[in-house]
């Protein structure tokens, strides 16, 4: 009897154990499956073809290659927009810029200045607002460009801590020429064509009253051709001190609600950006967290520090490309060094492609590469729209695998709601799906039957995934006209616009299939294509559907809420001291090695 009740306790104590241990893997595989960290790396005006893992062979992208390696790599991931602010307007609420009013039906589709009324609304709702609800820590370093404040210049209404971010580090607005010294302006050749008109028709009304007042065909008071001079006058000069302060007025760093360097400094601004990242991981490791790390490369003003400078194949642009992965690389480490690589979600993507029309006044390439895809950054041919998406969770995720599907920069939006056990609003359209299915080859298509390409506000494109069909049908309602003719972008204008003489309209649209043309080289007709008409009607429907579900949103790229408003001007001292501090001290920066 008492060895059969030692032999049972034996048993009961390794049964015991056994369930112990069991719990213990359970509750690990449930943090790892259900909260994971978030760690989102977007890059800015990134051509697909400037990556290693998408077939670059000049390029070290060794970092991001390995994420590629790990993961999973997304060969026909997209953008919602070409532009910076409506494509991170989308990634944040997955949702068509056009629904928020973020997508403007003006000319000019992003935030020029600071002090701007216009911004991501309130009424949105944004991914890091719905994390921080189950208790993650949120941080944004690095370009946000969605707006600042509405009333004054310190109501903050349209800030990354207004739309779910603990922690902001990093730019409000972008990373124009116009912040670095001897880098061009972003407006010269915009603001030029205006200003001579300006000085033209100012000029011809003068004279032309002059005429008439010593004629004697019209008695013009001496007072109100005085008055005309002194509107004119003022109107330029008040012109001229604005762009000639743009920097100071424009470009400066922030730390939550404080300004800390104004104007910006280039000097180390990678290291500073990535120490400020590791920092907030090294904060957060024993609880869930989402790092949206948002670099200013490669969008211009190119730069690149002293250990990067001159050490690529490709001048400035690839030497801010490797000075960018090293960065990856560090954060990846940090995740190695804190055993928290299979507890975290990695993603890298750009927020449209590569700016072809980048080119400085000494004629170096200053855009980035976009591979085998036509245009680039403000139109919606593949090489605007395609993006670099990879994603990395080890043991979770397939490692080396490929997914050729249609998906979204919108997807983000529910796939890490999801996986963080938040609830998806239910009171709107939110356009992304959940990637997990697809990243654990759970499902083999996408959800996305459909595409809508906007530029700006206008629907431009809608690219068709039938789902009994390997093909991918794009059809074009109008296309930018490039300039010159034979190139592939809008050299003349430095974008390509949406309206007006800048496009010529397709009716019956431009047709493709981008299974058998990812080039878009030649459009389908009625002759070569069988279902041409059927294809059109099927697209015309989706496009019909889609519209139904939009509705009428205050557009907060309107003139007015773009325009430059002096009482919204964040200044970190005052405008006669040109608003400048410097109060970012960098400390101990990390270690950089180029290799």
């Amino acid at each position: 009897v008492f060895y059969l009740l030692l032999h049972t306790r034996k048993k009961m104590t390794l049964l015991l154990f056994l369930i112990i241990c069991q719990c213990a893997i359970n509750s690990v595989e449930t943090y790892s499956a259900s909260n994971p960290n978030v760690i989102l790396l977007m890059a800015d005006d990134l051509g697909i073809g400037d990556l290693g893992c998408y077939g670059n062979r000049t390029l070290r992208t060794r970092n991001i290659d390995r994420l590629a390696e790990e993961g999973v790599t997304l060969t026909q991931h997209i953008a919602a927009s070409p532009l910076c602010t409506p494509s991170r307007a989308a990634f944040l609420t997955g949702r068509y810029p056009i629904r928020s009013g973020m997508a403007a039906f003006s000319q000019v589709g992003v935030f020029l200045f600071s002090a701007s009324s216009g911004g991501l609304p309130s009424e949105e709702i944004t991914f890091p607002e719905l994390l921080k609800q189950r208790g993650y820590a949120t941080a944004l370093i690095g370009k946000w460009h969605l707006g600042m404040n509405c009333e004054n210049s310190n109501d903050f209404c349209h800030h990354p801590l207004s739309h779910g971010f603990d922690y902001f580090y990093g730019l409000i607005l972008s990373n124009f020429r116009d912040c670095k010294p001897g880098q061009g302006s972003v407006f010269f050749k915009g603001v030029q064509k205006y200003l001579v008109l300006l000085i033209q028709i100012a000029g011809i009304t003068l004279v032309s009253l002059a005429i008439v007042h010593y004629t004697g065909l019209l008695k013009v008071p001496f007072q109100a051709l005085g008055y005309c001079l002194l509107t004119t006058a003022v109107s330029l000069a008040v012109l001229i001190i604005f762009f000639y302060n743009f920097r100071n007025l424009n470009c400066f760093l922030m730390r939550d609600h404080q300004i800390i360097q104004q104007p910006l400094s280039y000097e180390n601004l990678t290291q500073r950006l990535t120490k400020e990242a590791i920092r907030f991981i090294e904060r957060n490791t024993d609880a869930p967290f989402l790092l949206l790390l948002s670099y200013l490369h490669v969008h211009t003003a190119l730069y690149a520090s002293k250990n990067f400078r001159g050490k690529s194949k490709h001048g400035v642009y690839g030497d801010a490309v490797e000075e960018m992965d090293w960065s990856v690389g560090q954060i990846l480490d940090v995740l190695d060094k804190y055993n928290l690589s299979n507890k975290t979600l990695v993603y890298f993507t750009s927020d449209q492609g590569a700016h072809v029309e980048e080119i400085s006044s000494s004629g170096e390439v200053h855009g980035g590469y976009n591979g085998i895809y036509k245009g680039g950054k403000s139109t919606n041919w593949e090489g605007g729209i395609r993006v670099p998406g990879l994603l990395r969770w080890s043991e979770v995720i397939r490692a080396g695998a490929y997914i050729h599907e249609p998906t979204s920069n919108m997807d983000v939006f529910p796939t890490i709601v999801k996986l963080a056990k938040a609830q998806l609003p239910s009171d709107r359209v939110i356009d992304g799906h959940d990637l997990m299915p697809l990243l654990q080859g759970k499902v083999a298509r996408s959800k996305h039957e459909f595409l809508f390409h906007y530029c700006n506000a206008y629907l431009n494109a809608v690219r068709w995934h039938p789902g009994n069909s390997e093909s991918v049908w794009k059809a074009f309602f109008f296309t930018p006209n490039f300039s010159p003719e034979d190139s592939n972008g809008c050299y003349d204008s430095h974008v390509c616009f949406c309206h007006g003489g800048f496009i010529t309209q397709h009716d019956p649209p431009l047709l493709f299939d981008l299974s058998r043309d990812p080039e878009e080289k030649v459009p389908l007709t009625p002759e070569t294509e069988s279902r041409f008409y059927e294809i059109l009607k099927v697209i015309h429907l989706a496009v019909d559907n889609h519209t139904r579900s939009l509705h009428a949103v205050p557009d907060q790229l309107s003139l007015d809420n773009l325009l430059w408003k002096p009482w919204l001007q964040p200044c970190c001292s005052s405008l006669f001291q040109s608003c400048y501090c410097d109060y970012d001290s960098e400390g101990s920066l990390p270690e950089v090695h180029s290799g």
